[in-house]
């Protein structure tokens, strides 16, 4: 099936109060009697998608099972809803193909590697939240990444990715036509994410472009880079000077998260 855009987050000209649904363009699913979403091992015949997921407002995605796990507990913290030991259970237990975890408004999901991974999980993902009837709904990845020109530990947050001939576009196949997608990210959203590092203080972040071929992200996306490859392409940092690094996006991600919760003046 071909995928659909993503809802775009609610720009600040518009009323806090206007509520954006996540809304598929496939006229199809609404005459479905069942959706198995396979690769999640949820569906609508046999799951509650409004009761499990309406009040999902962030969905934070990442390559490593084990590093979206560790990205609920730290978040479940941060929103005080449970310590760095609160064991969250996996919702798509029932297959060995992603992980998913739910803290309050926040989905925790991790994308595998490679195009077609992560291009399965955000066409379920996707699905999903239209079932739920989520709202208002802010997609980041997190996660690691090369780096050029940039030191090793530095925050990059991506305002537009470019392809192999560093084109901001995707192109993919659809129906036996070609489409090609725009690739810059919610400019909103990118200077909220800077603004949050500045109020952090502790680690260097720019904006930047991301290369990657035949991949794509429709929100934002937030990478710590292991190396400088103007220096070389070999990952020479210890293992705990990466495992600190790698704390870096999901540290930063989370005080977004958490400052939208605590100010009074936002409403999703």
């Amino acid at each position: 099936m071909a995928q659909v855009p993503l809802a775009k987050k609610m720009s600040e000209e518009q009323s806090d109060s206007k509520r954006q649904s996540v809304h598929i363009l496939n006229p199809h699913l609404e005459k479905m009697d069942e959706d198995i979403l396979y690769h999640f091992a949820l569906g609508t015949g046999t799951h509650d998608f409004p009761a499990m997921f309406s009040d999902v407002k962030f969905v934070c995605v990442g390559g490593s099972p084990s590093r979206m796990k560790s990205f609920a507990q730290y978040i479940a913290v941060e929103l005080e809803l449970g310590d760095s030991k609160t064991d969250i259970p996996n919702i798509c237990a029932g297959t060995d193909r992603y992980a998913m975890y739910k803290v309050g408004p926040v989905l925790s999901v991790s994308h595998g590697m490679g195009i077609p991974s992560i291009s399965i999980m955000l066409h379920e993902l996707l699905k999903l939240l239209h079932y739920s009837k989520c709202s208002n709904v802010t997609i980041i990845r997190i996660g690691t990444s090369g780096g050029v020109g940039v030191e090793p530990g530095s925050v990059v947050i991506t305002s537009q990715s470019v392809d192999a001939t560093f084109k901001p576009q995707f192109e993919q196949m659809i129906l036996g036509k070609t489409v090609v997608r725009n690739t810059e990210l919610d400019p909103g959203l990118i200077q909220e994410l800077v603004q949050c590092s500045k109020e952090i203080n502790e680690f260097n972040t720019v904006i930047g472009n991301t290369m990657c071929t035949m991949d794509f992200y429709e929100a934002a996306v937030v990478c710590v880079t292991l190396l400088n490859r103007l220096e070389g392409d070999q990952i020479s940092s210890p293992h705990d000077i990466l495992v600190h690094h790698q704390q870096r996006p999901q540290k930063l991600v989370g005080f977004f998260i958490k400052k939208h919760f605590s100010n009074p003046g936002m409403s999703f």
